[in-house]
């Protein structure tokens, strides 16, 4: 059966030590299925792998209309931010730990990518985060998140205060380590680790954690992605706004840091039969009895 997908991106994880035959093998199995085949350049560059193109993410996106990413959620989260403006769909081999992102073991690319080039696959849509960093009314910083965007204290200032606005309401001030918004992507992430719950990325909701707040009472909520979220440094020392692993340093008293939902989502392609509850169950060992 043809392939309804042109030409492939491929990106990895190229710190990784061996990952070089790994890359090849997929680079050689698109090819054998008609594919043009373009390496992402940082990729092409640090594995020595010639014989294909080699471009930017910007021309990643221009240009291929399937991007197969081999790594972990980091390369993944990397790489989808870049694509999500040129709506590209990506498919994630995991050469990670958890994978909740990169779902194709290695060993097994070669049997589940093929039905997917076929046409056979699942499709999932995210949302993601998009968020500026303002200074005295300007803008100094943006960017896009898929995971989260924390503000957060420094490693030897002590705990930060913030005010939290949602849309036009204020909602509360906090006394804390730090605040993370994550989506339901996200909510796997950072924000598990400091007691959110799991958000079903069906779910047009975000995750809003305290990181190790002076008030028990500070919880993590649920809030709705409809309306824009504040949070403003109030006083602290050396704070800063990471927006997945994109970040500025130094906020000031009075730095306000804007988040609201994008216009744009990322597509990931999965195995036909992927389910979210049995990722679930897999990287969390849901399915071992205590």
């Amino acid at each position: 059966m043809p392939t309804p997908f042109r030409h492939a991106a491929l990106v990895g994880k190229y710190q990784a030590h061996g990952i070089r035959g790994v890359l090849e093998d997929i680079a050689h199995f698109l090819d054998r299925k008609g594919l043009e085949v373009s390496l992402e350049k940082q990729t092409a560059l640090s594995t020595g792998i010639t014989g294909y193109g080699a471009l930017d993410p910007a021309e990643l996106g221009a240009q291929c209309d399937l991007a197969v990413v081999l790594g972990g959620d980091g390369t993944m989260l990397g790489i989808a931010r870049q694509l999500a403006r040129h709506g590209t769909p990506l498919v994630g081999i995991n050469q990670g730990r958890l994978g909740f992102i990169t779902d194709i073991s290695i060993g097994q690319f070669a049997e589940l990518l093929a039905p997917m080039l076929a046409g056979d696959f699942e499709v999932e849509h995210r949302t993601m985060l998009e968020g500026v960093v303002e200074r005295d009314g300007l803008a100094i910083f943006d960017a896009l998140a898929l995971n989260d965007v924390v503000v957060s204290r420094s490693h030897t200032a002590s705990m930060i205060e913030l005010r939290i606005d949602i849309g036009d309401e204020f909602m509360a001030n906090l006394r804390a380590d730090g605040l993370i918004l994550a989506s339901p992507t996200g909510s796997t992430a950072y924000a598990l680790s400091a007691g959110g719950p799991i958000l079903h990325p069906g779910i047009a909701g975000w995750v809003l954690a305290p990181i190790a707040p002076h008030t028990l009472s500070n919880r993590p909520i649920v809030l709705p992605d409809v309306s824009d979220v504040s949070i403003q440094i109030v006083a602290g020392r050396d704070a800063s706004a990471n927006f997945d692993m994109q970040s500025v340093a130094s906020l000031l008293p009075g730095d306000r840091v804007r988040v609201r939902r994008s216009q744009h989502q990322v597509h990931f392609l999965h195995p036909r039969g992927w389910s979210y509850y049995a990722t679930l169950r897999k990287k969390l060992h849901w399915h071992e009895a205590q």
